[in-house]
């Protein structure tokens, strides 16, 4: 029953989301499913340690899909190649059965999702500070 009313929570903190929200809540979704990994290492749970690795690298997929090179050219070719690194670690992770390479994924998005947040300290809910990152038609990035 917990579990329903946080899904429905989370439904509709998507819904009400802007676009900066939208990527801090996938860099907290990427997040909580590489501490889940690591978690399920620790105990030897190799399915659900899986499931959460690939959970991640479908979270990253997605970061990575809704960048706009012509918005912010260099800034979002650095992204898509962070992206594609973090995706590397979480398929050595996994492969490997090894911690430091979610640990150091972790700590990468962790780092990314800091400037992100201090971006949303910034917004002011105008659509001018929004360029470089796309999702659902709008662009993302940090207010200057």
């Amino acid at each position: 029953m917990r579990s329903k009313h946080f899904q429905n929570y989370l439904e509709a903190e998507v819904i009400a989301a802007n676009p900066l929200q939208l990527v801090r809540l996938l860099y907290r979704g990427a997040l909580d499913s590489i501490a889940a990994a690591r978690r399920h290492l620790r105990q030897g749970e190799i399915r659900t340690r899986s499931a959460a690795i690939s959970k991640a690298m479908a979270i990253v997929a997605e970061l990575a899909r809704s960048l706009d090179p012509q918005g912010s050219g260099e800034l979002s070719q650095n992204l898509r190649e962070l992206y594609g690194y973090v995706q590397s670690l979480l398929i050595e992770a996994n492969v490997r059965q090894s911690d430091a390479p979610l640990a150091e994924a972790e700590k990468l998005l962790s780092t990314l999702l800091e400037g992100w947040e201090h971006c949303a300290k910034n917004y002011d809910g105008s659509a001018s500070h929004l360029r470089g990152t796309a999702l659902e038609g709008e662009l993302v990035s940090c207010p200057t």
